[in-house]
């Protein structure tokens, strides 16, 4: 053995208890040479400007319909601001917070559903809709289209499937409640979605699941629930997808049984006293299921963490939630394949938990 190799050998034995290596010039340019190769394989998939967004895709009437000054928002933001309840007392949205979205472009880039930031760049969101279609069981693929409406950012797949966050986040959650409760042979399937925000998941569920009987939308934010009104009227689903305003849903849920309540990234931007709040409503009603999705932060969605208002620490609502009678059925990664979590589009932790009380 040459000298120089035997004492590259003898160091490298060293550096790897401290996980690095010595490497030849050779070694290195040949490293950046692959790593320049790879980099211009993948530039043809990457964005020159960004994804696709096209502000001037409205359909008839929307620019006149979704306006600040509409009669109808400005009474919820009135019967909103007069409930005395712990959901209407915002730790993220506030009036200035939801004064920063335009309303003709609810599907945007913006605080409902965050499409092209973190990693989410056209290469996430390709990687994302691979993984889904060879775990898509009920070709949800095929029912479901986006058509970029309402500023939604979208990325061509191929000829026939156009994606975006709102697709594809649709069909990960919907896959995982088939996985874990079969709903798509549940019987008079009766759904609360809570923090709905525009209802894009009441629409995809309804399209994608004929058994669906009915999927009550409520938020606490004014201005969601009067885009989610608009939204499913103009989908077609409203006689499935009802939007009952947070003054309402009392009433509304004890002339309803639930079979499954929904939490998609709301309780994530709520205090724990709303959160507890909306537990009440549940475990009160005996709810048997409840799905959580929060939101990632810096734990990556491993811990269900509220929103507090400025100065106060956020606050574990896991135990809040299974002192109300619920116990944890499933938690796993939003996407099974570690890869692919890591690479996903918005990966995060998907939470099932069961009534047992």
């Amino acid at each position: 053995m040459k000298p120089r190799t035997l004492v590259k050998n003898t160091l490298n034995r060293v550096l790897g208890l401290f996980d690095a290596q010595v490497i030849g010039q050779w070694e290195l340019e040949k490293s950046q040479s692959e790593v320049k190769s790879l980099r211009q394989k993948l530039a043809k998939f990457l964005p020159v400007e960004g994804p696709s967004f096209s502000p001037g895709l409205l359909p008839q009437g929307a620019e006149d319909y979704l306006r600040l000054d509409n009669p109808f928002l400005a009474e919820l933001r009135s019967r909103y601001r007069g409930l005395n309840c712990p959901a209407v007392c915002h730790s993220l949205w506030t009036d200035l917070h939801t004064s920063l979205i335009d309303l003709r472009y609810f599907r945007g880039d913006n605080s409902f559903v965050w499409q092209y930031q973190d990693q989410n760049t056209e290469v996430n969101y390709l990687l994302t809709a691979c993984y889904l279609r060879s775990i898509d069981t009920l070709s949800l693929f095929g029912c479901l289209q986006e058509d970029g409406l309402f500023g939604a950012y979208t990325f061509q797949f191929d000829d026939n499937l156009l994606l975006s966050r709102d697709l594809l986040d649709s069909v990960s959650e919907i896959t995982f409640l088939e996985e874990n409760m079969r709903i798509s042979r549940t019987q008079n399937l009766k759904v609360l979605d809570i923090g709905a925000g525009y209802g894009r998941f009441a629409h995809r569920l309804i399209v994608s699941l004929p058994l669906t009987e009915k999927v009550i939308c409520t938020d606490a934010v004014a201005e969601s629930t009067f885009l989610c009104e608009y939204y499913l009227r103009f989908r077609g689903v409203a006689e499935k997808a009802k939007v009952v305003p947070l003054d309402e849903i009392e009433n509304v849920l004890d002339q309803n049984e639930i079979h499954l309540a929904v939490n998609i990234h709301s309780f994530s931007e709520s205090t724990l006293a709303s959160v507890c709040w909306w537990l009440d409503l549940l475990s009160e009603r005996r709810v048997p299921y409840l799905f959580v999705v929060p939101n990632a932060d810096e734990h990556g969605g491993t811990r269900l963490l509220t929103r507090e208002p400025a100065g106060i620490e956020s606050q574990d609502f896991m135990p809040a939630i299974l002192s109300r009678g619920y116990r944890l059925a499933k938690k796993r990664a939003k996407y099974s394949v570690p890869g692919v979590q890591r690479c996903g589009a918005s990966p995060t932790h998907y939470y099932l938990f069961e009534f047992k009380a």
